[in-house]
């Protein structure tokens, strides 16, 4: 006899060999016994779950001479007829073959013949969907009331896709996709009764493959048997499957996760260059993220056998999945539209080595936002918490190690300030004009930065400028306190500043927050008697103030000259100076 691939095989003869499908066959089983049987039933669920399955055992029962509990007894002879597909009172029409009107006429004419031998004639119709509308509406009126003789089972996979007046004649049950445990445990007997050999493992790498459908991995174990000459082997499962190890897996989100970003793409490159499939590889990784996920929750649920990576990983942030997750998700539509998968994961792995440090932002950004609602003074408490409090103290800059490739010998590191004295001293002689320059090559410099110090530098920007300094200006405390410590990337931003600008003098950076800046700006302001009232020593006052680079409120015009000139000549140009 030819040989019959496993699914094949192995199809299911009865109810309790059906996998992963209780509430279904229990219902079907309850029903045959009570003799409570109905015209029409609709069978929906993913491919590979067993509904075609379940039709025929269902057409056998319902049919068998000496039923037990709602099970055929398989040595009837109408059992005998049906497995061995001879008796013509079961009918099967796969309507993605036969969608025409004409097909259902036929069956509108044969339905008034009784039965040959069995006690029902019995239609399954798989792929249901796949009718068309004409076809549908021939069907409509015999499948509402058709012979007393006559069952009726439609199969589809796509529920959607037929119509209300259809489903609304038939019981319909919903079968579910089969988990990989389940998958797991009939490929494990099945192997057994054929006495293979086989590893736990790769049964297990088939099983997530298979993705719920059973006839799936039956069809991937038949190839890894084939392929491994009778033995089934992780290395041939993985082959089969376009799977990536585990230990690969977790050495690549490893680099990932350390935003080690051109050591990742190594590790992509080994992928790729095994031949893995790209999606598979995305599936894989996506597999892997939701372990880690659960299994602080429902380590039972992981699919995964925990190694020396998946506990390392387990200690990240489980935020750091979810966004991963997404990331992935995302991805994988984009790579059904692409002939270059490749360059796809590359963006991917690059995408994916950035994730912490957005969700470390991002965190940054909640906490801030959080402690300025609860520092929001009251209206009794605003004004006496206006007077009290201070200036900001000048604060201590510690040096930290140079790294190894610092180019700058320690002793003539250049050093920023965040001392108040430092920001009134380019306050004292600070100019538009300055500030503009520094505001005009400020993108340009962050552009040159690796990605972490340009997400750090991202949420500062020139606050003051002077020909000889510029004050820097960040949202948060902690951005501005690592930028203070790092001998590499002070030094590189004064240099960049000078080359850029075209300026002849160093500018000494000095660093403060945004919320520093308000006080030291009014306590510069305070320093210099400058008032609010229009007075004479304010408007004597004023064209230094216009030639400055801070912002008071309810300043005084400029004079009409001063204004045309700017208006003629722009303000990069125009410099204003006291009488």
């Amino acid at each position: 006899m030819a040989y019959q691939a496993l699914y094949r095989t192995w199809r299911p003869q009865k109810f309790a060999d059906m996998v992963g499908q209780e509430v279904v066959t229990k219902t079907l089983q309850n029903a045959l016994r009570m003799g409570q049987i109905s015209h029409a039933y609709l069978f929906t669920g993913p491919r590979g779950t067993g509904k075609t399955s379940a039709a025929k055992i269902f057409a056998k029962t319902v049919n068998c001479l000496h039923p037990v509990d709602g099970e055929a007894d398989g040595t009837c002879e109408v059992c005998q007829a049906i497995d061995q597909g001879t008796l013509g009172d079961i009918i099967e029409l796969d309507a993605a073959s036969n969608n025409g009107v004409d097909e259902i006429r036929e069956i509108r004419e044969d339905v008034n013949y009784a039965p040959t031998l069995a006690k029902y004639k019995v239609y399954i119709i798989d792929e249901v969907h796949m009718l068309s509308t004409g076809a549908f509406n021939a069907l409509l009126k015999t499948l509402e009331e058709p012979p007393a003789n006559v069952i009726f089972i439609l199969a589809t996979t796509e529920p959607q896709k037929i119509p209300a007046t259809i489903i609304s004649r038939t019981q319909r049950f919903d079968f579910r996709r089969i988990s990989a445990n389940e998958a797991y445990e009939r490929m494990v007997y099945i192997l057994q009764q054929r006495d293979n050999k086989y590893d736990e493992k790769a049964l297990k790498v088939i099983a997530n493959s298979a993705d719920g459908g059973m006839r799936d991995a039956l069809s991937i174990l038949d190839q890894a048997l084939s392929f491994g000459d009778g033995q089934v082997t992780l290395d041939n499962a993985l082959l089969v499957t376009g799977s990536v190890t585990q230990t690969l897996l977790g050495d690549y989100l490893k680099t990932v996760v350390a935003h080690q970003t051109d050591q990742a793409l190594a590790e992509l490159t080994k992928v790729l260059a095994e031949g893995k499939d790209a999606n598979r590889f995305i599936e894989d990784l996506i597999s892997y993220a939701r372990d880690l996920l659960i299994a602080h929750e429902a380590p039972e649920l992981v699919n995964l056998v925990p190694d020396d990576n998946f506990n390392e990983l387990l200690q990240e942030d489980e935020q750091l999945w979810y966004q991963m997750i997404d990331t992935l998700n995302e991805v994988q539509q984009q790579l059904r539209f692409t002939n270059r998968p490749s360059i796809y994961l590359e963006v991917l792995t690059v995408k994916l080595s950035r994730l912490e440090l957005k969700l470390a932002e991002a965190q940054i950004v909640q906490t801030a936002a959080q402690s300025k609602v609860a520092a929001q003074p009251t209206p009794a408490e605003e004004p006496a918490q206006m007077v009290e409090k201070p200036v900001t103290p000048a604060k201590t800059v510690v040096p930290s190690q140079p790294t190894p490739t610092s180019t700058i010998a320690k002793a003539n590191v250049k050093k920023a300030s965040a001392d108040e004295q430092h920001v009134f001293a380019v306050l004292d002689v600070a100019t538009r004009g300055d500030l503009n320059r520094v505001e005009g090559v400020w993108a340009d410099i962050l552009a040159q930065l690796e990605v972490t110090k340009k997400a750090m530098l991202n949420t500062a920007k020139p606050l003051a400028a002077s020909p000889d300094g510029v004050v820097l200006g960040f949202d948060f405390e902690i951005f501005r306190d690592k930028t203070l410590r790092d001998e590499t990337l002070v030094p590189f931003l004064m240099e960049q500043m000078q080359t850029l600008s075209g300026s002849e003098h160093e500018r000494k950076l000095v660093l403060v927050t945004n919320e520093e800046w308000s006080d030291l700006r009014s306590a510069w302001v305070q320093q210099h008697h400058i008032k609010q009232s229009k007075s004479n020593a304010e408007q004597a006052a004023q064209p230094a103030l216009e030639e400055s680079a801070i912002d008071l409120p309810e300043a005084e015009a400029p004079a009409p000259v001063v204004q045309k000139a700017r208006e003629m000549f722009g303000d990069d140009l125009v410099e204003v100076h006291a009488d």
